[in-house]
């Protein structure tokens, strides 16, 4: 094959076919140089001859730039076609599917999982000021924002390019309508995702956030502590794990026990069926609430109703 390098002002002679004769893989991650990438093409056996590779990636204008990515290299290809197939070639999209309720941290182990990334780059990018600002984001971190689903991600997606799209999703869900029926009802959108990240950590059961919401926003009207179990284990900081007495003094202010009102921020992301049960929550008296022990929970007005809903989930317990 015969290549006219047109910078260098000569005409240079490239032998033809270069690759193998059956399918290799090629893995690059985000940062490798083309001298590394093509080493790692012939390591692999995907190139016979690296040093010819890289005179043609050398003297092709941008064929030198190979994006991050997984490439399955067909056989019999010269240099040329090489390049340009790594040039052109779709990036591989990879289906993750980010369950409702995640902590953040949780997200981020889930996308090391399947992505180029390490958790703790997803950490730093959806805690840096610039990205939050950017995406009009008040809190310290992208917490309650990165809105779950069934996605396609590229594979070698960075880790702010995989938070941003999350968190277009939740804009794009949390439209105009919704924001006139937040605002109808004096909250901001940082409260609204607070109090639907409560609602989405106790209880998994879509016909039952609209109740968890009304008990909590009537906790809020009386000016009653929320006293709920997932603020204090998002203060833990630790795994989810069966709470003590002790744990419900832990002293921060994501601990609704200790302190009145909402916590700071969300303390996981949740769906839109718990977003939406805060803004149609249903019409109860109801202050309190407890595990029936088979999934769902009692609800009360009265602490003395309450006791006796405590009662009942002992009772369930004692007899398995």
């Amino acid at each position: 094959m015969i290549l006219a390098a047109a910078a260098l002002g000569c005409i240079v002679f490239i032998p033809g076919l270069n690759t193998a004769e059956k399918s290799t893989g090629l893995t690059v991650h985000r940062g490798m140089g083309f001298m590394e990438i093509v080493g790692e093409m012939e390591r692999g056996g995907a190139v016979k001859n690296r040093w010819q590779t890289i005179l043609a990636g050398r003297i092709i204008p941008g064929f030198h730039n190979i994006r991050p990515g997984r490439y399955t290299i067909p056989p019999g290809m010269s240099n040329f076609s090489l390049l340009l197939y790594l040039r052109t070639h779709p990036q591989d999209e990879v289906r993750i599917t980010i369950p409702e309720g995640l902590e953040q941290r949780e997200i981020a182990r889930l996308f090391a999982s399947k992505l180029d990334m390490d958790s703790s780059a997803f950490m730093t990018a959806a805690r840096a000021r610039d990205f939050l600002d950017r995406n009009g984001i008040k809190g310290r971190s992208a917490e309650g924002y990165l809105f779950p689903g069934t996605y396609h991600f590229a594979w070698a997606d960075t880790p702010e390019e995989a938070a941003e799209f999350l968190v277009r999703q939740f804009r794009s869900f949390y439209d105009d309508s919704l924001k006139a029926v937040a605002a109808s009802k004096g909250l901001s959108e940082t409260s609204l995702l607070t109090l639907a990240s409560i609602v989405e950590a106790e209880t998994p059961l879509d016909s039952e956030k609209p109740l968890v919401a009304s008990v909590y926003l009537n906790r809020l009207k009386k000016n009653m502590r929320l006293q709920a179990d997932p603020t204090v284990q998002y203060a833990l900081g630790e795994e989810a794990r069966l709470l003590y007495y002790k744990d419900l003094s832990v002293d921060s202010p994501y601990n609704t026990y200790r302190h009145a009102g909402l916590p700071p921020g969300p303390i996981c992301n949740p769906g839109s069926a718990s977003i939406l049960a805060v803004l149609n929550p249903a019409d109860t008296p109801y202050l309190y609430f407890v595990a029936t022990g088979k999934g769902g929970h009692y609800f009360a007005e009265t602490l003395a109703g309450h006791a006796a809903n405590i009662g009942k989930y002992h009772a369930s317990r004692s007899s398995r």
